[in-house]
């Protein structure tokens, strides 16, 4: 499938709190199911389609996937890989808080007893390529940190845009035009096109193998997620 659309859960608790969710399984409040049914009716009113809504197993993205389907009459189906990151030490702490934004940064932490952002890219990066392989039409229901990594899976981020990089409830966004262009922009084909040797950081100039931080965020994470694929 040329495209799909992505749909950030609706208000919870902790949204109002203004705490990390993560994959703490928290409720929606009685406006986030009322954002839910206004989405459902939104996609009508936009005439959006599709076969099927993929769905995140929490509770907050699958009772916005529930309220939609009810709505707009497209099944759902749970998708395990869309389940929010878990962010360890830091769920339930201040979603704005500095050492937070700055931990996302680093690709491989896992926030001591959390998931790290190469494990993440390695289910997202996959079923995004299940999505284009397929033939069905989907809308995915999930939440801001999935936000974050199909972002980086399509465009160039600095390790400061994929950290502040978010979507905001009730969100619909469509991702079409960049899969039409995935094929031109690969790894290697955007370092050659930019710098004439595939072995140079686009960030400062020096081989990869020296400096890896400054590679784009998408080109360091789908070649880890290659590695780990097979």
């Amino acid at each position: 499938m040329n495209h799909f659309y992505f749909i950030r859960h609706e208000e919870t608790v902790w949204n109002v709190e203004n705490k990390i969710c993560g994959a703490t399984d928290i409720e929606l409040t009685q406006r986030g199911h009322e954002q839910a049914i206004e989405t459902g009716k939104k996609i009508l009113e936009q005439g959006i389609t599709a076969d099927v809504i993929l769905t995140s197993p929490l509770v907050r993205a699958k009772e916005t996937a529930r309220h939609i389907s009810e709505i707009t009459g497209i099944p759902m189906e749970v998708e395990p890989r869309l389940i929010e990151q878990n962010f360890g030490r830091y769920e339930s702490t201040p979603r704005d808080g500095a050492e937070f934004h700055e931990a996302k940064k680093d690709m491989a932490s896992r926030f001591g007893t959390g998931e790290s952002m190469l494990h993440l890219a390695q289910r997202i990066y996959n079923l995004i390529d299940d999505i284009k392989a397929g033939d069905r039409e989907v809308i995915l229901v999930a939440h801001n940190g999935i936000t974050r990594m199909v972002e980086s899976y399509f465009r160039k981020m600095s390790n400061e845009e994929f950290s502040s990089c978010g979507i905001k409830n009730c969100e619909i966004k469509k991702y079409e035009k960049m899969f039409k262009d995935w094929n031109q922009n690969m790894y290697y084909g955007l370092m050659t096109k930019d710098h004439g040797k595939a072995s140079d950081c686009i960030g400062c100039g020096k081989s990869e193998q020296v400096c890896p931080q400054h590679l784009p965020i998408r080109e360091l994470l789908k070649d880890v997620s290659r590695t780990f694929h097979g």
